[in-house]
């Protein structure tokens, strides 16, 4: 019987997924050491980088203690009245009648340390919530077990699981936002390289840099400029498994 399935022996849990396989450690801080090396370097006494870099190594950390809270305090417990979801620091339920799907989805383009499978939530409005540990890194089938979870929760939800195309419209248009935030995150970090080069040769043809109006205040209007173009446009951006026919 798969660990992550079994009941907790808490009163009314049906089902409890947490941390059960260690997670090696090359999937958590492997991504972490090229920007390690860099900050490295560009924290030499006197460097015109050194606060922007220092102020990136602070989210980056912040982001790998998150990470590491969340490995130890995440769950998914199943129960009678619901789904509650505990994350690193907040705690999220949904009733099963709030409850509209529950989804194992494969992780396009996913690196081979990474998770290639995750489960989301999706409650009446569209909204989604990750359920922490039904995943490939801690189960073996995690659609598999999606299904079972699905059939655990039928007769608490005292309904079938059907489809309704109003709420498939709402999951769609969220999907694209989601991948509107993205997008804008990603060309604000082309914009933080390219403006990064620019500092860099301006410091060998010129008298000085702007480094910080060039890597911190540029990077973040391009990405206020992006947001809003990609969420004006959030139509094309839905993803294609999701498009009507």
């Amino acid at each position: 019987m798969d660990n992550s399935a079994m009941p907790s022996a808490g009163v009314g849990i049906v089902r409890e997924y947490r941390k059960y396989k260690k997670t090696p450690l090359v999937r958590i801080l492997g991504p972490s050491v090229i920007p390690i090396l860099a900050f490295s370097q560009t924290m030499r006494r006197g460097d015109p980088f050194r606060w922007p870099m220092l102020i990136l190594a602070v989210i980056f950390v912040l982001t790998l203690a998150r990470l590491g809270l969340y490995m130890r305090r995440g769950r998914t417990l199943v129960g009678p009245d619901g789904i509650t979801v505990r994350r690193a620091l907040t705690e999220r339920t949904r009733a099963w009648s709030a409850i509209y799907d529950i989804r194992a989805e494969p992780v396009p383009n996913a690196m081979s340390s990474a998770r290639r499978w995750l489960a989301y939530l999706y409650d009446t409005e569209g909204r989604r919530l990750l359920l922490p540990h039904i995943d490939d890194w801690q189960l073996d089938n995690p659609p598999a077990e999606v299904a079972g979870l699905l059939a655990v929760g039928a007769p608490y939800r005292g309904m079938a699981w059907a489809r309704r195309p109003e709420v498939e419209a709402l999951i769609r248009q969220r999907a694209a936002h989601r991948r509107a935030w993205l997008w804008a995150v990603y060309g604000a970090l082309i914009v933080f390289g390219c403006m990064t080069v620019l500092s860099i040769g301006l410091l060998f043809t010129s008298d000085g840099s702007p480094v910080v109006l060039l890597t911190m205040l540029v990077p973040l209007g391009s990405f206020v400029l992006f947001a809003a173009l990609f969420h004006a446009g959030w139509k094309y951006l839905v993803p294609r498994d999701q498009r009507e026919a």
